[in-house]
This record gives structure tokens, sequence and C-alpha cells, in this order.
């Protein structure tokens, strides 16, 4: 009875140690940095023919640019980007909805992104770009 439970803790520990040891690494989100937020116009080619989402209503097309800071030692990979954008009148441009766009690649340090964005026309501008954060994986996740 003694050999049979000494038996059992040992495999027991030796499960343990085994899915400590080969444990694959875990694919945390890392947080980007993004500072420096403007926008632009689009270039013609970009803005011809702009809708917004429903398909139906004309809208503007904007190119939101800023720095990204990747303060991680590697490259992040698919980082969303959310943020809260609205008109002169402060009325939010993108109702319910905070996630913007993505970054297909950040590399360690400090670059520059771009994101295209459609506004409908009817809604003044300045617009006011407020809250920007993206958020990414170590190793490529979308295939």
């Amino acid at each position: 009875m003694r050999l049979r439970s000494l038996t059992v803790i040992f495999i027991s520990f030796l499960i343990a140690f085994l899915s400590w040891v080969l444990t694959p690494p875990a694919l945390a989100l890392t947080q980007i940095k993004l500072f420096d937020i403007s926008y632009k116009d689009c270039p013609p080619e970009l803005a011809k023919g702009a809708v917004i989402s429903s398909g139906s209503a004309a809208a503007n097309c904007f190119l939101v640019t800023g720095k990204a800071e990747n303060g991680s030692n590697k490259t992040v990979y698919d980082a969303d980007i959310f943020g809260r954008i609205y008109d002169a009148n402060n009325d939010s441009v993108m109702q319910n909805r905070t996630r913007l766009g993505s970054i297909a690649e950040v590399l360690p340090g400090v670059s520059d992104f771009e994101l295209r964005i459609s506004v409908p026309a009817n809604q003044p501008t300045p617009l006011k770009l407020k809250q920007f954060k993206a958020a990414g994986f170590s190793a490529a996740v979308r295939k």
C-alpha cells in the first residue's frame, strides 16, 4: 500500500514538472503607446467614391497619422488601434465603435503609422481625436 501511494505521488510530481517545462509561451497582448495623433484629408485617389459603412451616404475620407511606441524588444503583429473621434460639435463620429483599424507590424522603438477613416459628410470638422492606444501580439496570429 505504501509503495502504491509513493508511486502516485512520484507520477503527480512528474506530470506537474513536465507541464511546467513543456508549456508553450503565452501570446499575451503587448500595449503600444500612440502619440502625436493628427489627421489630414485623403489624397484624391483614396477619397474617390467614399461612403460610410451603410453604403448609401456620402463621406469624407481622412488619414489619421501618428507615432507608435513599442516598448518591448519584440516586433508586435496585428496591433488593433482603439480611439474615440468626435466632430466639431462633440458628437461621436463612429457610434458604438472604438476599434478603428490595425497596424500590421510595429517594430521595437518608435515608428510612424497611418489609418484611413471615413466620416459622414454631414459631420462638421475639425475632428477631435482622443484616447488613442493600440495592442497587439508578439507573434503573427491571423494568417
